[in-house]
């Protein structure tokens, strides 16, 4: 599908009201997408990179919907804290039951100072839900949380012409859109961009020692450690 420029409908503080009903909606079915056949390699070897990755570290788990990562690493994590703005999901995720998980409602693009201090964070597919004007702001209020030498792993969706959500629309501030219909036939437009490797070095190369990028079929991971 062709991508077309349009003048932008929404602004920041509506298209996260918006992104608040649809993960409201979603909820129940979220852990569908995990399903699909395709992806299960990937998935399979993301579930396994990820689970030792933060062993022995206190973590602070961005957005962390139903907890479904959170479920891959917090075993062996020392604790994790897990917040997202959406009451739904966090119910889900609770009813997990993760050993030394807690979960908390918070504005994953404003991290509070009052969640603590952490050696370690992960950003599972919400980096690609930011305004890429809001991006610089995010990461900084997520690096005040961590000490140093923290340990930062970042997951999201690469776009797979005929399996990802088709983009409907770029607005005049570099944003992509989707439009997604859930199975209760309701449709929600849903800012959802696709960083590129340069993009990703270009803010957080600069905030860190090291770095590690990891692309696979249908999925990237950015990895990187704060000086």
């Amino acid at each position: 599908m062709t991508q077309r420029e349009v003048t932008p409908t929404v602004r920041t503080g509506a298209s996260e009201a918006m992104l608040r009903e649809y993960y409201e909606r979603r909820a129940p079915e979220y852990e569908r997408i995990y399903q699909r056949p395709e992806r299960q390699t990937d998935l399979a070897c993301l579930r396994r990179a990820i689970a030792h990755r933060f062993a022995e570290l206190n973590v602070l788990d961005v957005a962390c919907g139903t907890g479904y990562w959170t479920a891959c690493f917090a075993g062996h994590a020392r604790s994790v804290v897990g917040v997202d703005a959406n009451p739904a999901v966090l119910d889900i995720a609770r009813g997990k039951a993760l050993a030394r998980t807690r979960f908390t409602l918070g504005d994953a693009l404003l991290l509070s100072e009052r969640l603590g201090r952490f050696d370690a964070a992960f950003v599972g597919f919400w980096w690609s839900h930011v305004p890429k004007r809001d991006l610089e702001r995010f990461v900084e209020s997520l690096h005040q949380l961590l000490r140093p030498g923290a340990r930062v792993v970042l997951l999201d969706n690469l776009f797979v012409p005929g399996s990802s959500t088709p983009i409907v629309e770029n607005d005049d501030q570099g944003d992509a859109w989707q439009e997604r219909v859930l199975s209760d036939g309701s449709r929600h437009r849903v800012l959802k961009n696709f960083p590129q490797y340069e993009d990703l070095m270009a803010l957080v190369g600069p905030r860190s020692s090291s770095t590690h990028w990891w692309r696979l079929d249908y999925y990237w991971w950015f990895d990187y450690t704060l000086p």
